[in-house]
């Protein structure tokens, strides 16, 4: 099954790492795969333009359905291997309703990572302002205490959406890693922080841990510089 099935991906996008989490809960190992670099912008390849016309990564092939949306290939997955590996939707209508409402939140949480971890490479320099990215700061400040109040009011050990492990941690989780990646104090956020050193240690996780974390340390230590005051 997973022979017939091909992901491009660039390593430290969540977007990306949000596939391979699926894959790995959906016990599909053995797909076959081509890590990409995003600063030599072979995102922008004719390799990925042939299957995904927007130069995006991930980009992923089943047989010969495209799928390029990370949330989609998520839904695909679990709807097309609905019975292998982690059973990823629950079937009661409370802990479904918040794994749905806190899946979709947790485009808006990404989307204001984003924009300060980011800033710098996606806004050119002539147009960077300090007070744009102070806003985008106070945003994601914001942001983040959402969520730790997400968590307080679960419980320790819960998921995003209760007790089972879920789609919504499949999605929102790599934002999480991220944030914690670039230097976000669990100390301020406790209850994240409790949240990230429960799911760091899943399988799954450990498994599509986004390699140049492990291998360049140094520059991870750079980064922790972007959220050290948030």
């Amino acid at each position: 099954m997973a022979k017939d099935m091909t992901l491009l991906w660039g390593t430290g996008s969540p977007p990306c790492w949000r596939v391979m989490i699926a894959l790995e809960e959906k016990n599909l190992q053995g797909y076959n795969q081509k890590l990409l670099s995003f600063d030599k912008m072979e995102h922008k390849s004719q390799q990925v333009l042939d299957i995904n016309p927007r130069g995006q990564l991930p980009t992923f092939k089943h047989g010969d359905n495209v799928i390029n949306e990370s949330y989609a290939v998520c839904f695909y997955l679990e709807s097309q291997f609905k019975s292998q590996g982690t059973k990823l939707i629950p079937d009661g209508p409370a802990e479904q309703a918040l794994m749905y409402q806190r899946m979709f939140e947790g485009l808006t949480f990404y989307e204001k990572l984003s924009a300060v971890v980011f800033y710098e490479w996606s806004v050119p320099e002539g147009e960077r302002h300090e007070s744009a990215l102070k806003r985008n700061k106070e945003a994601l400040v914001t942001e983040l205490k959402l969520w730790e109040g997400y968590l307080q009011k679960l419980g320790s050990g819960s998921y995003l959406a209760g007790p089972s492990f879920t789609l919504a941690d499949v999605v929102v989780f790599p934002t999480v890693g991220t944030v914690f990646g670039f230097g976000l104090s669990p100390e301020r956020y406790p209850k994240l922080g409790e949240y990230y050193n429960l799911l760091k240690e899943r399988p799954s996780v450990k498994a599509s841990w986004p390699p140049h974390w492990l291998e360049n340390p140094k520059d991870q230590d750079r980064l922790k510089d972007a959220l050290k005051d948030i």
